[in-house]
């Protein structure tokens, strides 16, 4: 596990019409602010990688679909660091992601994939580091 990276299980409640799907509280340990949320759709087999917040931390839901997140950490260069986590309806969990850990997602339903994003601060694109796909090795067939 990387540090301080949190996968908090979340409620479904089932009712008549349809789900109600818990996301956050302002009372969740993970929660330390608010800046905007916002959903973000991903293909089949898309991926969208890699990038990295400087101050915002991430908490990361899908509703709909099969997400593959990969976080790769390279703080300690003796130790660097991959975690994968899938969610979808069946591990519906919140992936809270700190500052400064690189992150990657793939689209793994054969319909779009959406996700939420519960983000501690408005997006601001120069807190924001980006890399291309090959800059950081990673098998993304598996």
């Amino acid at each position: 596990m990387i540090e301080n990276v949190l996968i908090t299980p979340l409620d479904i409640i089932s009712t008549p019409g349809g789900s109600v799907l818990h996301a956050m509280k302002y009372i969740d340990s993970s929660f330390i602010g608010f800046g905007e949320a916002y959903f973000s759709e991903i293909e089949p087999n898309s991926i969208k990688a890699w990038k990295r917040h400087r101050k915002m931390t991430l908490n990361l839901i899908v509703p709909i679909g099969k997400v593959r997140f990969i976080l790769f950490d390279n703080h300690n260069p003796n130790k660097v660091q991959f975690q994968e986590v899938v969610l979808s309806r069946k591990n519906y969990c919140r992936l809270t992601v700190p500052p400064m850990v690189w992150m990657g997602f793939q689209g793994l339903s054969k319909k779009n994939s959406m996700l939420l994003n519960v983000a501690d601060l408005i997006y601001n694109p120069k807190e924001v580091d980006r890399k291309k796909i090959d800059e950081i090795e990673f098998d993304w067939s598996e």
